[in-house]
């Protein structure tokens, strides 16, 4: 029923990863995400069979993760259901895949929150000298720790987000994303390698960007960076720069120019939006503004002062309260108590 093309990205759109923390959408997943696209869409006749309508009314976001691996008794099968729905909506492959790559992603984040491993105080005591005595050890060595956990977190949580922008930009603008071996941009410096790259759509490539750090240029990167708009211009492509955050810095700057020099575009802040937005069209336009802007607007418009926090374990889960607002996390690693608060 599907052509080779639709079950290539219904298996990809799937699996997120092979080994380690890897995720795989069983059938009874992706119809639920079917079921959630085509709500969005404004279809909800094709698929009002298949669960109550009722369950997902505050939509993806407020639908609890285990909702979705729960079964689903339907009499057709997932590529019935999916065929049915593609005939019926433009676009819908598209949006179901982005979907999909958002789901995994947070299923992924759920599992490296329940196995990052507490650090051991062995690793981090050096890192003592600089507070000991202004607080009693017991409490040094409880801040130690928590400190750095919440920071292995936050950057893995940096990374997951970094490849979930990625495939969701390139589908927005309906290019192609390339790994380094199969890139159409060669190096300058060495036309033998290629260079990877975010985005190609027809003769622009894209480099996106969520913000701009001193990071690549601290670690001596930046001029890797700043080549890719030679590279792009060498290789008879017009380098485009896609910046979501509109910060100015420097290096942005930098950035900027060099790409001008080599004929190329920059897109900062809102005009990055709006030109995400443009080349969207309709239906993943929609899903930009709907599971992106919103979420990232709601969150940043609601951040007027810092609110006091409290960590600590409870038997296998790790309790979080946040101001008189608590939750919990599964954890699978056991700690020694005098980590705990």
């Amino acid at each position: 029923m599907l052509d080779k093309e639709t079950r290539q990205l219904i298996n990809k759109a799937r699996t997120l990863g092979s080994t380690g923390l890897s995720v795989f959408l069983e059938d009874a997943e992706l119809i639920r995400l079917c079921a959630i696209a085509a709500i969005d869409l404004d279809r909800p006749q094709l698929v009002n069979h298949l669960l109550p309508i009722e369950e997902i009314t505050n939509g993806y976001y407020g639908t609890a993760l285990d909702w979705f691996q729960q079964p689903v008794l339907a009499a057709e099968s997932f590529e019935e259901i999916f065929f049915n729905i593609q005939q019926n909506i433009e676009d819908f492959a598209t949006y179901f895949k982005v979907l999909c790559e958002l789901h995994k992603r947070r299923l992924k984040f759920q599992l490296i929150l329940e196995n990052q491993p507490i650090p051991e105080i062995e690793q981090i005591v050096p890192r003592c000298l600089l507070e000991y005595g202004l607080i009693p050890s017991e409490s040094l060595a409880s801040w130690l720790v928590w400190r750095k956990w919440l920071y292995d977190i936050d950057n893995r949580s940096a990374q997951e987000t970094g490849y979930l922008f990625e495939p969701i930009l390139t589908a927005a603008i309906g290019g192609v994303s390339f790994a380094a071996s199969k890139s159409p941009i060669k190096r300058t410096n060495d036309p033998k390698k290629g260079r990877q790259v975010d985005c190609i759509d027809g003769r622009f490539a894209y480099e996106f960007k969520m913000r701009m750090t001193i990071a690549a240029s601290g670690q001596g990167r930046f001029q890797e960076e700043l080549d890719f708009a030679a590279d792009c211009a060498g290789s008879g492509y017009t380098p485009i720069l896609l910046v979501l955050d509109s910060n100015p810095s420097t290096k942005l700057a930098d950035l900027i120019a060099e790409y001008s020099k080599y004929n190329g575009r920059a897109y900062i802040g809102e005009s990055a939006w709006n030109h995400l937005e443009t080349k969207a069209g309709n239906v993943m336009g929609y899903f930009i503004k709907k599971y992106i802007r919103v979420p990232l607007d709601a969150v940043k418009d609601t951040n007027t002062n810092l609110e006091p926090i409290y960590l600590g374990f409870q038997e296998n889960s790790m309790a979080v309260k946040i101001a008189d607002r608590s939750f919990s996390i599964s954890h699978s690693i056991e700690r020694n108590p005098r980590h705990n608060g």
